[in-house]
């Protein structure tokens, strides 16, 4: 059966927006139709995630959900939950097909053909299928797929396999190809600080971001998670020299404080070296957006474990924390690991994460009154102002959620979804405001 209208729901991280994409973009080519929403699809395409027990749980809920509110509507589940627990979603009478993994073509077989008999799945990272995202405030730009290391709490490097680079002229031209309708591109991947180590030339993630930047003109490039300890020095002397045009924000994951933990999780890295190379970072930025991932509760974690955690979160000058209790994930080493933490000492610690991170957003933003900023327009209000605000809203180049009254950038007709707008940030730490620079 052909399907004509299909509707796309992604879980998880930005390398999964971009997949996402990639099937529209190839569903599309196919002859099917995008739907705004299920009611008007007679398709349903689902780009799953399986970082936590929960992701999985999100999934099969919106299934059954989907099947339960919208009668008739064929249902796909593709994605990494869909490559580890293939067997469990084809079980599911809700399911039509399942695709394991993410490549597009395996997709359009599945949707089109309605055979799972001859899937081919393509492993590569990289395609001769470029996304265009429609015209918005940010494009995702995925330079490679995979990992190469083996933390021994991770199911997604399962299910998507090794590293792989895609090459840099496809990287520069799907980019040149994005900035037409986008003033920002956020590079993604899997492990993008392994960018290069599987291509002939030396290149690097680092060396990567230098040729967007000469070769992609009137653009911002932000990065997405990276690896503290595999910021080298030529990344951060861009982001202190590019202008802003590689924007001083950075997501660089921590998961323990704990040198003991962090060898039961297996990282490569240690407490000190992501200490000393995040303060360098810092030490070279008149300011920084600075996110991090923590697992709280990895087995074994003792008290004085979740100590130095704080200890490190309380010293590090992060904006904004992403905390997960951690949950075991079939067919990783974590999964066996003895001396579990129970759910209620997992919850309090979480909060206390949590808390940190949220106090030392306050202060961030409080930080920030009286400086310039740079902000690309994301809400733009139609029709009359919710009570009590002022007009568009957006994010800076550091992160930060701010609004702008429309009179002072020359008011709705002056201004569109994703214009780039540069002013002073006023207001306070609880709601920041640009105001036009004098």
């Amino acid at each position: 059966m052909t399907m004509n209208r299909a509707w796309f729901h992604t879980f998880g991280c930005k390398a999964n927006q971009y997949d996402t994409e990639r099937m529209r973009q190839s569903l599309e080519s196919s002859g099917v139709i995008p739907a705004a929403s299920p009611d008007a699809a007679d398709l349903a395409v689902l780009n799953t995630c399986t970082v936590t027990s929960e992701a999985d749980r999100d999934a099969c809920r919106l299934i059954r959900r989907l099947a339960r509110e919208h009668l008739g509507l064929r249902i796909v589940v593709a994605g990494c939950s869909a490559a580890l627990r293939e067997a469990e979603y084809a079980s599911m009478p809700e399911v039509w097909r399942v695709v394991p993994g993410q490549e597009p073509g395996d997709v359009v077989r599945a949707a089109i053909s309605g055979r799972d008999q001859g899937l081919v799945r393509l492993r590569g990272a990289g395609s001769s299928l470029l996304a265009r995202f429609r015209r918005g405030t940010r494009a995702w730009l995925k330079v490679q797929d995979g990992c190469d290391r083996r933390c021994s709490f991770c199911a997604t490097r399962i299910a998507r396999g090794g590293s792989r680079s895609r090459a840099p002229e496809e990287v520069v031209a799907e980019a040149r190809l994005l900035a037409r309708e986008h003033p920002e591109l956020v590079i993604t991947g899997i492990h993008i600080g392994h960018y290069g180590q599987d291509l002939p030339g030396r290149w690097s993630l680092s060396r990567l971001c230098a040729r967007l930047l000469e070769e992609v003109p009137g653009v911002r490039v932000r990065l997405s998670s990276i690896e503290a300890t595999e910021i080298d020095d030529l990344l951060i002397d861009l982001l202190a020299g590019s202008g802003g045009r590689l924007v001083p924000h950075l997501h660089v994951p921590l998961q323990s404080g704990s040198d003991d933990v962090l060898r039961r999780m297996r990282r490569w890295h240690t407490r000190e070296g992501y200490r000393a190379r995040v303060l360098e970072i810092a030490s070279r930025l008149p300011y920084l957006g600075l996110g991090a991932d923590i697992i709280v509760g990895f087995p074994g974690e003792s008290e004085a474990d979740h100590a130095e955690t704080r200890a490190l979160v309380e010293e590090l000058p992060y904006t904004y924390l992403h905390v997960f209790p951690y949950s075991a994930r079939s067919g990783t080493a974590a999964a066996s690991l003895p001396n579990t933490v129970p759910g209620t000492i997992k919850a309090a610690r979480s909060r206390e994460l949590r808390e940190l991170g949220l106090a030392g957003g306050r202060a961030y933003r409080a930080s920030r009154v009286g400086g310039r900023a740079e902000m690309v327009v994301e809400t733009f209000p139609e029709g009359s102002l919710p009570e009590g605000q002022e007009g568009a809203t957006g994010l800076t180049e550091d992160y930060l959620r701010v609004e702008v009254a429309l009179d002072d950038f020359g008011g709705p007709g002056g201004l569109q979804r994703g214009a780039v707008l540069r002013g002073t940030l006023g207001g306070d730490a609880d709601r920041l405001r640009l105001t036009a620079a004098s």
